[in-house]
C-alpha cells in the first residue's frame, strides 16, 4: 500500500524548500550584522579614484563606496550585503550613513569632489533628505562638489519621482550619475527627461573589452547615447592597460577601476590631512 506524499503545508520551510530557507537564513544574518554595524557606527567609506582618460594622473573625482565593519574590524563591501537589505528600511539607513560620511569628507577636504551611491528608494526618506538639506544650507557651495550616483535599475523603477528629485537638487549644484548603465532596461522615453550629468558604463562590457568585439560595439553604442545627451562617460571596472587603451580609442571620458587604484578607507589625501591636523 503506497503512502500519500506529504502535504507541503505541513513541512517546515527547510524541508519544503531547502535552498529558499538557506537564502532566507543568510539574509537574516546579514540584516543582523548590518543593523549591528549601524547601531555602533561601524561604517566607513572606501574611496576610489575616477581618472581622466587622456591623462590618468589627473583625478576627475573619487567615488565613496560604503563599507561596514564586522565585529573583527574587517571591511565588508556593499555587494556582499546590499542585495539583502535594499528593500528594507536598513537600506535607507545605509544610504543615510553613506551620505553623512561623504558630506563630512567634502567639508573636511575643500579640494575633494566626491560621488556617493544612493537608491531611488531613499528619495522620499525624510532622514536622508534632512541630512542633505542641513549640510547644503550650512555649506552653500558644497553641492558643487557632490555627485549622487543612482543605478539605472533604481532610477527606472520610479522615473517620475527620480526626475523631479534630480531637478530639485541640480539647482543646488549637485551633479547626478547614472550608475551601471547597460545592466538594466532603460525606458528610452524617460531617458531624455532625466538630465544625468554623468553616465557610468557597467563593468560587464568593460572587462577584456580589447579582445571582445561585441563589447566594443555595445560600449560604442552606449557612448553615443551618453554623448548625445551631453553626459560625461565613465567606464567602470578597468583593470588592464589594454582595456584602458581600447576605451581611450572609443572616446570614453574617464576611467575607474583597479588599474588606477583600489577602493581604500585610507586614501593618501586623508593621510595628509591627518598630518596637518596633528
Amino acid at each position: 500500500m503506497s503512502k500519500n506524499p506529504p502535504n507541503l503545508a505541513d513541512l517546515s520551510p527547510a524541508t519544503a524548500n531547502p535552498l529558499a530557507f538557506a537564502i532566507s537564513e543568510s539574509d537574516k544574518q546579514i540584516l543582523t550584522m548590518v543593523q549591528a554595524a549601524l547601531s555602533t557606527g561601524r561604517m566607513r567609506l572606501a574611496f576610489q579614484p575616477v581618472v581622466l582618460t587622456q591623462d590618468s594622473e589627473k583625478i576627475a573625482f573619487h567615488e565613496g563606496l560604503i563599507r561596514i565593519l564586522d565585529h573583527t574590524g574587517r571591511a565588508i563591501p556593499a555587494k556582499d550585503f546590499m542585495p539583502a537589505v535594499e528593500a528594507h528600511e536598513i537600506g535607507r539607513e545605509i544610504d543615510c550613513a553613506a551620505l553623512g560620511l561623504g558630506l563630512r569628507a567634502l567639508i573636511e577636504n575643500p579640494e575633494l569632489r566626491l560621488s556617493i551611491n544612493m537608491s531611488a528608494r531613499s528619495i522620499g526618506y525624510q532622514k536622508w533628505t534632512r541630512i542633505l538639506r542641513s549640510r547644503i544650507r550650512s555649506y552653500p557651495r558644497l553641492g558643487e562638489r557632490l555627485i549622487l550616483e543612482i543605478t539605472e535599475s533604481s532610477a527606472m523603477a520610479m522615473p517620475e519621482i527620480t526626475i523631479a528629485f534630480m531637478d530639485r537638487w541640480q539647482q543646488e549644484g549637485i551633479a547626478f550619475a547614472m550608475d551601471d548603465f547597460g545592466a538594466g532596461y532603460t525606458a528610452i522615453r524617460y531617458f531624455r527627461d532625466f538630465y544625468f550629468d554623468i553616465l557610468k558604463i557597467d563593468g560587464q562590457f568593460i572587462r577584456n573589452i580589447h579582445t571582445n568585439r561585441d563589447s566594443q560595439v555595445i560600449t560604442a553604442a552606449l557612448l553615443t547615447i551618453g554623448k548625445h545627451f551631453d553626459m560625461m562617460c565613465v567606464a567602470e571596472s578597468v583593470e588592464t592597460i589594454e582595456d584602458a587603451e581600447c576605451l581611450q580609442q572609443l572616446g570614453v571620458d574617464c576611467l575607474q577601476g583597479y588599474l588606477f587604484g583600489a577602493p581604500t578607507v585610507n586614501p593618501a589625501w586623508m593621510a595628509k590631512q591627518d598630518r596637518r591636523s596633528a
